[in-house]
Parts: structure tokens; sequence; C-alpha cells
């Protein structure tokens, strides 16, 4: 693990692959914004200010409930209010994440560009939640009688693809590449774990606060005020962000070529020049890819395979345990090592997912879902906090790009896909209202794991070079 510097330097002097850092050609430092500097406070180089906390929960928080409701909620809106063909939902999904991963690109790198986080996070979050809100204006009734010689329906869908693209735009330019980057920014190596720790809680927070409070108006077709209510939340935590937010101290600016920065990540010689970035980009890609085999069918597979009544009080047990041992493990990540805890903790979620394959009932799929989802935000923690400690200062924006493509749309392309091939050759049906429908079975839980025994490989690879890195400062420090 590296060693913390008793104080915030004044500009970063290497990246942690040990390239220069600091501001050279293209590169200039940028001083924090008026009213003070995010850095540690007087005393404890490693201990975040309690503005900077709030910063991380509250836009964590808001962001994740964003995504819960694109992700979930935007989809059960499309079904019940404009068409039930999923080609439209599939669509829409696809469509929605090459956005983000397009703007987390794009955006990110204009913030390395112009050296400037607030602004991005602030109108980002302000927009997205305008967007969001816009969606309860958008229903067949609505377009019909705007044009009712056209087809309604297919304008219906064109519009609702539209506005999720550009809620998706707004919404990963501020919080997938501006607030990551600002976190980047704000944290250091020695304090990562637990902030990673946090922030990996936030997914499991989210659908818990939907659930409970939002839910309710799903189930009752109100959906205007749903989004006017999500929206009106995420436009008030930008205005809160513009006065949390400050420009770190260390903020690096790239001038360099606006286009060359947006597609250095993707250079072969940036990847032989950040190995350890990059095997940990690796290893959150076959996390994701893991993860995206059940997570889109779980809740199908508790109503509809296991017949589990109380299925959302299972969720919320599990959910909340998992988030409590997510915290709890923060401190401990950085003790051990981020490298060092990411096997064990990957051997928690294997062993939940093989549970998971053999749990029947209520009682045995909590007990077994606990075990998975803990392990879930114990493998995310240190491969996030491995990404921040491996991005180059002056990177930290476009980096979250890289991050869209390994985390974001390589798994959505390819988990989705794999759980499904084992429902399918499974074959089997429940029968509802006189149609026969395919259920999910166990298996995706044993294509889960057998995805996740890829990780090892970067996960050995990283730990290979966080041993050596370690002997070198011993080493250096027995000359010294």
């Amino acid at each position: 693990m590296p060693v913390p510097h008793p104080h915030p330097a004044p500009h970063p002097a290497a990246s942690p692959d040990g390239h220069p850092a600091s501001p050279g050609p293209g590169l200039v430092a940028y001083p924090p914004d008026v009213g003070g500097a995010a850095g540690p406070p007087a005393g404890d180089p490693d201990r975040l200010r309690p503005r900077v906390w709030a910063a991380v929960v509250l836009l964590g928080l808001v962001g994740q409930l964003a995504w819960t409701v694109e992700n979930i909620y935007l989809n059960l809106f499309v079904y019940d209010t404009v068409t039930d063909d999923p080609t439209v939902i599939a669509t829409m999904v696809a469509a929605s994440a090459a956005t983000a991963t397009l703007a987390t690109l794009l955006l990110g790198a204009l913030s390395d560009r112009l050296g400037r986080r607030r602004v991005f996070v602030a109108g980002g979050y302000l927009l997205w939640g305008v967007c969001t809100a816009g969606f309860g204006f958008l229903t067949v009734g609505a377009l019909d009688d705007l044009a009712p010689m056209a087809n309604v329906v297919l304008l219906t869908v064109l519009a609702v693809v539209a506005l999720d693209c550009l809620m998706s735009f707004l919404g990963s330019g501020a919080n997938d590449a501006a607030f990551q980057a600002w976190v980047t920014d704000v944290t250091r190596p020695a304090n990562r774990g637990r902030v990673e720790a946090v922030l990996a809680v936030m997914p499991l927070l989210a659908m818990l606060v939907i659930f409970g409070a939002f839910d309710g108006l799903a189930r009752a077709g109100q959906w205007r005020a749903f989004f006017l209510i999500i929206g009106a939340v995420l436009a008030v935590a930008g205005v809160a962000a513009w006065f949390l937010i400050q420009e770190s101290p260390t903020l690096v600016r790239n001038d360099a070529g606006y286009l060359r920065a947006v597609a250095h990540g993707l250079r072969p010689s940036t990847m032989r020049a950040n190995p350890g970035l990059y095997l940990a980009l690796a290893g959150w890609s076959v996390w994701g890819v893991s993860t995206q085999v059940f997570l889109p069918y779980l809740v199908i597979y508790l109503q509809r395979y296991l017949r589990v009544e109380g299925y959302a009080v299972v969720l919320a047990v599990v959910l909340v345990t998992a988030s409590v041992v997510s915290v709890l493990a923060g401190r401990l990540i950085d003790r051990v090592g981020k490298a060092r805890f990411l096997l064990p903790a990957a051997a928690v979620y294997g062993t939940g997912l093989l549970l998971m394959f053999v749990a029947r009932g209520a009682v045995a799929v909590t007990g077994a879902g606990i075990v998975m989802m803990s392990g879930f935000v114990l493998v995310l923690a240190p491969l996030g906090a491995l990404v921040r400690d491996h991005t180059p200062p002056e990177r930290a924006g476009h980096v979250q790009g890289l991050r869209m493509i390994f985390a974001i749309l390589i798994p959505m392309l390819i988990g989705p896909y794999l759980g499904a091939a084992v429902i399918n050759n499974a074959d089997e049906t429940y029968l509802e209202l006189g149609v026969l429908r395919q259920v999910p079975t166990p298996g995706i839980f044993l294509m889960a794991l057998a995805v996740l025994a890829l990780i090892v490989v970067p996960a050995l690879a990283l730990r290979r070079r966080d041993t050596a890195a370690g002997a070198g400062r011993r080493d250096a420090g027995a000359v010294a």
C-alpha cells in the first residue's frame, strides 16, 4: 500500500506507476477556489474534512437514487404507460449505456482541461434533475394531443429514448465524470478505502430509499409526481454541491489537445505506461460482468422461481446488512491494503454466489444474500480505491471515462446475455394468465461464479506489484 505523505504536496509528484505528474508541458497547477482548500485538516493528513464527507455522502447517494430510477423504474414506466415491447426497453438501455460512456469520456477530459470540477457537478446535477422531471410529462396521451395524426406510440418511444439519452449524458457528466474525479482529487491512498467503502454502499441505500419511499407512487401510476420529486431532489443536490465542493489545491489542469486527451487512455502506449490502472480496471470489469449475469433477473428469480412472498423484506435485510459490513470494512481495507484485500473479498462474494445456488426458502435466501451482497460491496470498495490510487493526477476526469467502459459498458453488454443464455437453456417456465413465461434458474449464480473466477489474474498481478512497491520503499528507507 502506498505510504501516505505527511502533508499535501503543492503539486502531485508522480503517478502511482512512477511517471512524472508535476506540471510540465501541457500541465498547469490550478489553485483552490476562494474559501479554502478541500484538503485534510491540519495535524491529520489522512482525515477528510466534514464538508468533504458531506459532499461524498449527499452527491453519492442522490446520484445513485437517479441511477436506480433509470435502471429499474424507467423501464417499468415505459412498460406500464407506453409499450410492452421488450425491444424498446433493450434499445433504451443500450443507447443509455453508450451515451453515458461517451459523456464521461468527453466531459471528464474537459474537466481535466479546464481544471474545474465544481461547475460540472453542480450544474450537471441541476440539469439532471430538470431532465428527470421531464419524464412525468411524457405520456402517450400528452403527445397524442400534440401530434394526433402521427403514430403516437412510436413518437412517444422516440421521445423517451431521446430524453433518456440526454438524462444519461447529463448524469454521467455530473456524477461519473466530474464528481468521481473530484473524489480522486481530494482523497489520498491512505483514506480511499474508507471513502470507497461508503460509496460502494450508496447503490444499496438508494434501492432501499426508492423501494421504501417511492414505490407506492409507481404502483399507483402516479408517474408525474414520482419523476417530479426525484428531479427536485437532484436539483437541490446540485445547488448544495455548489456550496459544498471546493477544488483541490493539488488539482492539475491538462492543457494538452482535447481530442488527444479523450483518446489518451485507449492507446496501447498508455496501457503499457500505467499497468496498475488497467489491471484494476480489468478486475472491475470481471466483477461487473459477474454481477450483471444475475442482477437483472434477481427479483424475478425470487418472485417466480423461489416464490418468496416477502421478497421485499428479504432484500431490505440483505441490503442493510451488506451496507453495514461495507462501512465497517473501510478502515480494514486501508490497513490491510487494497490489493491484499481483493482476493479474500472475492472469496466472500464467490461463497455467497454458491450459497445462493443452493438456497431455498426465505430464511436460507436471506442468509445467502447477506454473504453474497457483502462480498459484492467488499470487492467493489478496494477496486474503486485501486483505480483512484493508479490514476495520473492530471487525468482524473479522463480516467472516469475509462471506468465507464470497463465497469459499465462491457459488463452491460456481456453479463445479461450470459444470464439469458443460462435461462434459455434451462427452459423453466411458469403460467401467467394463460401465457407461458420463462423464469430465471439457480444456474445464473453458477455462471456468475465462473466469471468471477477470472478476477484471480488481475488480483494476483496487483498484489505482486503492491508487494514489489513495498519492498522498494523499504530498501529506499534502509539506504536513507
